[in-house]
C-alpha cells in the first residue's frame, strides 16, 4: 500500500513539475526520482517480506522510522493532523507487526 501511495505521489510530483513552473526544475526532478526510488525500495521490501527474506526487515524498519518522523512533523509541526495521525498509526502498526514474536521467529528460522 505504501509503495503504491509513493508511486502515485511520484507521478503527481512529475505532472506538477512538467505543468507548473518550479523554482528549480533540477531539484523538482530530483525529488521525483527520490520518491520513485523510495517506492521501488518499499515494493522490493514488500516482496521480500512476503517471501520471508531476512534482508527485507531492515529496510522496512528504517523507512518506517523515517516515515514516522515525517508523519509526526506533518501532524504536529505543520498542524496537519488529518494527514499525520493516520500515517503515524500505520507506521506504529507495521512496526508492531514486525516486532511480534511470531514475525521475529519466522525471520530467525530462515
Amino acid at each position: 500500500m505504501e509503495a503504491l501511495a509513493l508511486t502515485a505521489l511520484a507521478l503527481t510530483l512529475l505532472v506538477l513539475t512538467l505543468t507548473g513552473s518550479p523554482d528549480s526544475v533540477g531539484r523538482a526532478l530530483a525529488e521525483v526520482v527520490y520518491v520513485g526510488l523510495g517506492a521501488g525500495l518499499l515494493a522490493a521490501a514488500a516482496v521480500g517480506l512476503w517471501r520471508v527474506s531476512g534482508w527485507s526487515r531492515g529496510p522496512v524498519i528504517v523507512l518506517q522510522v523515517l516515515l514516522g518522523l515525517l508523519a509526526y512533523n506533518a501532524a504536529f509541526e505543520a498542524q496537519q493532523p488529518l494527514i499525520g495521525l493516520p500515517v503515524l498509526a500505520l507506521v506504529a502498526t507495521e512496526l508492531w507487526l514486525l516486532a511480534t514474536p511470531e514475525a521475529r521467529l519466522a525471520f530467525f528460522e530462515r
